[in-house]
Parts: structure tokens; sequence; C-alpha cells
């Protein structure tokens, strides 16, 4: 089974700082087929985007934004974001925002 896991697994309030899956698609990994856990692959490495990153610049995705209901950030816990964006940040730079 393929997984974007590096072994620098830390819990940073529901984001993994090596992989950046939530703790929620981490626990789930095995139940998913093959196809969901390669969407998800594909939205952590840029494949798969919706947007770039406010912070950052780099490619980004909302599930939102992309026709769902939810996203994936609602799984993890309340960041401080002091500024305002449009869009949503990049795992990389949410996960590194102070948890409220």
């Amino acid at each position: 089974m393929k997984t974007p896991c590096i072994a620098a697994c830390k819990n940073n309030g529901g984001i993994c700082s090596g992989c950046h899956r939530t703790m929620d698609e981490i626990l789930n990994w095995r139940h998913m087929d093959d196809a969901k856990r390669d969407s998800i692959m594909d939205r952590l490495s840029g494949t798969e985007t919706t947007h770039n990153c406010p912070e950052c610049g780099s490619d980004s995705h909302c599930d939102i934004a992309a026709g769902k209901t939810t996203c994936w950030c609602f799984h993890v816990e309340e960041r401080e974001v002091t500024q305002k964006y449009d869009t949503c940040l990049c795992r990389q730079c949410l996960e590194k925002k102070m948890v409220v």
C-alpha cells in the first residue's frame, strides 16, 4: 500500500508534521481504497490543486473550492491566523500556525 509517510510523525494539532496528512486521514488510511489514497497523495504533492496558498504561493487544495460541502481543514484543531485570506492556506503553512 502506498503512503506519503516519511517516518517523521508528530501530531501538530491534527496535522502530521512529517507527511501533512490529517489525523483522520492517517487513522483511516488502511480503510481507504487506492483511488482515495491516490487523491490525498496528489493533494499533498500539489498535483491536484484548486489554488495557490496565499502565504507561500505553493499549490494548495481546498475541498470546498473543489465542490464539496466540507474541507479537510475542518478536521484539525483551530489555528491562530492573524491575516484574513480569500482562500485556504496550504497544509504546510496551516501546520506551522499556533493552535488556539
